[in-house]
């Protein structure tokens, strides 16, 4: 079993997309400084669209990331720990990541939010890179390989 098949289940689905929100709550609000009063504006901004925005987004997406990720996940389960293997390697889980978005990113015709992203889009590597252990710890509790 891959770690594709955890979305297979549409409650487990939905129980993966909610801890993922969840993750993206806690890491944006440990977020100090200047750059971290910038991200929690804007976080709010787009969650005050709607309580099921941040939700929806993840469910959208959260289908090719883990299509990418699986690669990585199976060299983890070789290794012994696939959720272990993911945080070890968090930079490299990390581009994965981000190489959906660019690519999602590269699709739109909106150039604002073209150029948004492209402004934002080395700034937030280390943000992600510093949610894969938690993003790897949701994907290991429901992975049915690894309970």
């Amino acid at each position: 079993m891959g770690l594709s098949d955890i979305l297979n289940d549409r409650a487990v689905k939905t129980a993966v997309v909610n801890d993922c929100a969840l993750l993206i709550d806690r890491q944006v609000s440990a977020k100090g400084g200047l750059g971290g009063m910038a991200l929690k504006a804007t976080y709010g901004v787009v969650k005050s669209a709607g309580s099921g925005y941040i939700p929806g987004a993840i469910g959208r997406i959260l289908p090719e990331v883990v299509e990418a990720l699986e690669p990585m996940w199976a060299e983890g389960l070789q290794a012994g720990d696939p959720v272990a293997y993911l945080s070890q390697n968090q930079a490299r889980a990390a581009e994965v990541i981000l190489g959906v978005t660019d690519r999602r990113i590269a699709k739109t015709d909106n150039g604002l939010v073209r150029s948004s992203y492209n402004k934002l889009r080395q700034s937030v590597k280390g943000d992600v890179e510093s949610a894969v252990p938690g993003l790897a710890e949701i994907f290991g509790a429901y992975s049915p390989v690894h309970q």
